[in-house]
């Protein structure tokens, strides 16, 4: 009769602690990733100023100025361009106000698209890898498993 064998689907490989650390490491980082764009995205106001809803969050309005990237001096002292870096002016109809607004440009939406497409697939190569490399020790340790068999004969 032949050794035992588990049930257990998880190979002891993977819970290595070098391998579970590198699990957690990857967990941390998406993590990281996740909740501080969340918290870089919230508007931080340092100054307590009565606060206004903005004309265009009451009344319809027109983009007077497309959206575009803010300067230097308009991305440290202007609220709107503090939360994505692009602002656009617009003209509210019934009050006839100018204000500026936040925007995303397409520019910036693209960038951040190709960004994540070039981690999908450098995540893919890394994880074919480890596969190909996991297949390759399955197959070595199959090998010589009948190997010891044939000898055992």
């Amino acid at each position: 009769m032949g050794r035992m064998e588990s049930d257990c689907r998880i190979p002891m490989s993977c819970l290595r602690p070098r391998i579970l650390a590198l699990h957690a490491l990857f967990w941390v980082l998406v993590s990281l990733r996740v909740f501080g764009a969340a918290l870089l995205s919230e508007e931080k106001t340092t100054v307590a100023r009565p606060v206004t809803t903005p004309c265009w969050q009451m009344e319809e309005f027109v983009v007077a100025v497309e959206c575009s990237r803010c300067n230097t001096f308009q991305s440290k002292s202007w609220a709107a361009c503090i939360q994505t870096g692009y602002l656009e002016r617009i003209n509210c109809t019934k009050s006839n106000k100018d204000e500026y607004k936040s925007c995303r440009s397409t520019l910036m939406e693209e960038h951040l698209f190709w960004k994540f497409e070039g981690a999908t697939l450098g995540l893919t190569i890394l994880f074919a890898l480890i596969v190909v490399a996991r297949q390759r020790s399955l197959d070595r340790l199959a090998s010589e498993k009948v190997r010891r068999q044939i000898e055992s004969i």
